[in-house]
């Protein structure tokens, strides 16, 4: 039976180290600097001690991290400098992310990625010049991958948009009801979910999963990668619809009612835990030091959370902006009750004993997939230009719903959307600039009704709303968010994941103490903007009239 969601290394008191006058060894009692001396990695230590003693280290005000930020479309490594008041972010190494067709499947080519990833760490740990006190890595949710006896992974992990999933919602349905798997689990029904991928994979006789001895979620894959430590982060791990969001443990009840493995399922840590550090061989290999590896809040949507730059007692909300849309609020335990199950929100792990209540939007995938299909046929329009031709279209010429299922794969999707105007009696597009237009205008009315939803799940009126993420570039959609919602809309900052993966490394050290802390740091640290409504009534006018069709 695994462990399940265990104290923090804070929670249980990590038994002080035999050393004490090197903070170093006080934090990570089980850093080992055995092979950075063998190989000369610039570590002068007699024994097991640095020669750097406890005041030394612990009057250094700035603190550098390394995050691995690993997004659907593309990945970064940051380091990050962390002093009392501010956070500076470095882009040290970028590369582009996507799935690739294996087998007839879509996969994630792990290979290739986690040398993009050791590369960056290596830039990294070499840029900062001064010891990195951790590495944190985050990813979307729902995918994992499988590692066999030997701890070897036994294929590239499914990409969360593969068919393989199609009709298992009801497939698992047969198997116990909506009702009672929303019960159990508090996360919205999408058929991305880790649940559905891993009922394809027992329906379908999967070699693979006959292999497994134990499943790892995508972060976590590339930090077992890294440290060889097999653990399952609390926010990743609550993105899979596995665990039972009121008890914080692996649902016995769902895995057994659908016949699935809970013997393969890590131990559950909580975000800020320090798991270990890089192997000697990865050490050797990016001729850096044995660096800490830290558990953040490694769904990315927690860490950008952590990021949000809400302040005082003001009800506000978030909204994750890049790919993928999610909104939702933060309140201390999972909601999981009729109004919820009715509008479909999921309960996620977030950090420091929250919940983060919230809703999957298709996001932005709409727009990226549309540009995608216009360079296959010659025209390249960056997001930009996109941008300026929707700024220049007739509003309100169409409506769709962001979060048809036809949409959610890739492929022809300026087709796909002409395809639904024309089943919901609607004409279709040909300018391009029109189609962005519909999409953005679509989204922000999305936007309306979740916000309509969470204030009447939580009984709360949302003053703020703040978006973070690199959807924050699209001023178009911010402001016609602003424009449906009839709200104040705060934006910034743009690498929200990465900031709040550094600043849940600086958590786990001890360097920050508290979430509002690093919130308080995050405003010192970027420039955020303001949008105020315009044109409500004309917005107020259209929802209403999309709620009719």
């Amino acid at each position: 039976m695994p462990e399940d969601r265990p104290k923090s290394a804070r929670q249980r008191g990590t038994e002080p180290a035999k050393n004490p006058k090197c903070i170093l060894n006080l934090l990570f009692p089980y850093l080992d600097f055995r092979f950075a001396i063998e190989e000369n990695l610039g570590y002068k230590v007699n024994s097991s001690e640095l020669n750097t003693c406890n005041k030394e280290l612990t009057m250094v005000e700035i603190k550098k991290y390394i995050a691995v930020d690993l997004g659907a479309e593309s990945g970064r490594v940051m380091l990050g400098s962390v002093s009392a008041h501010k956070l500076v972010l470095e882009e040290i190494h970028r590369f582009s992310n996507g799935p690739i067709e294996e087998n007839g499947s879509l996969r994630w080519d792990f290979n290739r990625l986690f040398s993009e990833v050791k590369a960056g760490i290596r830039k990294a740990a070499k840029a900062a010049g001064a010891q990195v006190w951790g590495i944190g890595v985050d990813s979307w949710g729902v995918d994992f991958g499988l590692l066999d006896v030997d701890g070897k992974l036994i294929e590239n992990p499914y990409h969360y948009r593969d068919s393989q999933t199609n009709g298992m919602k009801e497939k698992a349905f047969e198997l116990m009801s909506k009702r009672e798997i929303y019960e159990n689990t508090g996360v919205q029904f999408m058929q991305l979910n880790s649940l559905y991928q891993l009922l394809a994979m027992r329906l379908n006789n999967s070699i693979a999963l006959a292999k497994a001895k134990h499943l790892i979620f995508i972060a976590d894959l590339f930090s077992y990668f890294l440290c060889g430590k097999i653990f399952a982060e609390y926010s990743l791990a609550s993105t899979s619809q596995f665990m039972n969001m009121r008890t914080g443990r692996w649902s016995k009840e769902v895995l057994d009612r659908l016949s699935l493995p809970i013997n393969i399922l890590p131990r559950i840590v909580e975000p800020g835990t320090i798991v270990g550090q890089l192997t000697a061989g990865i050490g050797r290999e990016l001729r850096c030091g044995p660096i800490p590896i830290v558990a953040i809040g490694s769904h990315d949507t927690a860490s950008a959370v952590v990021a949000v730059p809400a302040a005082g007692d003001s009800n506000w909300a978030y909204l994750s902006s890049g790919t993928w849309s999610l909104m939702g609020v933060e309140v201390p335990r999972a909601i999981i009750n009729d109004k919820t199950f009715e509008y479909e929100f999921t309960n996620e792990g977030g950090v420091e004993n929250t919940i983060r209540l919230l809703k999957n939007i298709m996001g932005l995938w709409l727009m990226q997939e549309c540009r995608r299909q216009w360079q296959r046929e010659g025209t390249d329009l960056s997001y930009a230009d996109l941008a300026d031709l929707a700024e220049k279209a007739k509003p309100f010429a169409s409506h769709i719903d962001v979060d048809y299922g036809g949409f959610l794969a890739p492929g022809d999707m300026p087709k796909r959307i002409n395809d639904y105007l024309a089943d919901a009696g609607q004409k279709p597009i040909a300018d391009k600039g029109q189609m962005i237009r519909t999409i953005l205008e679509s989204l922000a009315l999305k936007y309306r009704s979740i916000m309509e939803a969470i204030e009447d799940a939580t009984g709360n009126t949302i003053e703020i709303l703040h978006i973070v993420g690199g959807g924050i570039q699209n001023e178009l959609l911010c402001q016609f968010a602003a424009n449906a919602l009839g709200k104040k809309i705060i934006t910034g900052p743009i690498e929200a994941t990465a900031s709040g993966n550094i600043l849940m490394q600086a958590r786990a050290t001890g360097q920050i103490r508290t979430l509002a802390q690093a919130r308080e740091i995050v405003r010192n640290s970027f420039d955020l903007k303001e949008y105020q409504p315009q044109d409500a009534l004309l917005w107020d006018k259209q929802y209403k009239k999309v709620h009719n069709w």
